[in-house]
């Protein structure tokens, strides 16, 4: 079952508008949503992400787009879909609606909500090889409409692409500073000793929701330092741990990238903290 615009039709009976703007220009944003038994994980970090986002494209945000009428709506699509009682990956898409060139005629928006169950309701650690290469074909830029979950993904669509055809399980995107900023699907954090860092928003990482749980977390542990700080390619090699984060998954180790093999220590200990803060709201 589809949620088109809050009418919930067999996903078979949807029609796609040619001059959908999300295909024409790619000109809107999604949010990918962790569903556990009808409960929406990090809702309230989810929505407001979703809503600056959204201010940040100059979209018209409807009144109606509340927290309350928003969570109703995924919910309903979960219910549909018979996905209450399972773990479910839920996807809302806005775009702006059709008409104009790249100056839009209509500001107003629309949205699309679909749902998928998925395996696990925790999070949980992989302990399968997880190799990355540097995905170096072309650069994020350094700003802010990088941070963004926006449905112009070309390259993470060609970066995904490189690594299925090299036998990689992901790269790692390079802005055009040279540093390195994020994984195809996730956050990248990075331990050497008792320090962890990730790059910075500044950097053109994405602003992910994950990633500001660990932001919480990770300054509590006192047995480590952390800090938001740029990372050079040269440092890859040297850490004792690489892993990536996003809202489906958690936490992803990865074991290897050329000829350096990985720990997952640190990963194993905060996605514990993670999921305790996941269970807690």
């Amino acid at each position: 079952m589809i949620n088109d615009n809050g009418t919930l039709v067999e996903s078979n009976n949807t029609h796609l508008n040619p001059m959908n703007r999300g295909l024409l220009y790619g000109d809107g944003v999604f949010e990918t949503i962790k569903a556990v038994n009808g409960t929406l994980l990090f809702w309230e970090d989810h929505y407001f992400r979703f809503m600056a986002s959204m201010r940040i494209l100059r979209m018209e945000i409807p009144m109606s787009f509340t927290p309350e009428y928003l969570e109703q709506q995924l919910v309903d699509t979960l219910h549909a879909c018979n996905l209450m009682g399972k773990p479910a990956r839920i996807r809302i898409t806005v775009y702006r609606k059709g008409g104009g060139t790249y100056l839009p005629e209509d500001r107003g928006v629309g949205y699309y909500i679909y749902a998928k169950e998925i395996s696990s309701p925790f999070y949980m650690l992989s302990e399968a090889p997880y190799e990355v290469e540097l995905y170096k074909d072309h650069y994020i830029n350094a700003d802010i409409l990088s941070t963004l979950k926006t449905t112009n993904k070309v390259l993470h669509i060609t970066g995904s692409i490189f690594a299925e055809d090299n036998g990689y399980d992901n790269c790692l995107l390079i802005n055009n500073k040279k540093n390195v900023v994020e994984a195809l699907q996730g956050n990248l954090f990075l331990v050497k000793g008792t320090h962890i860092k990730t790059p910075p928003l500044e950097d053109g990482c994405l602003r992910g929701i994950i990633r500001k749980q660990l932001l919480a977390i990770l300054p509590l542990m006192e047995e480590y330092t952390f800090e938001e700080a740029s990372i050079s390619p040269f440092e890859l090699q040297k850490a004792d741990e690489l892993f990536i984060t996003n809202a489906i998954k958690g936490i992803q180790p990865i074991t290897k990238y050329r000829k350096k093999l990985y720990t997952t220590k640190v990963a194993n200990t905060v996605l514990q903290k993670l999921n305790v803060k996941a269970r807690l709201g």
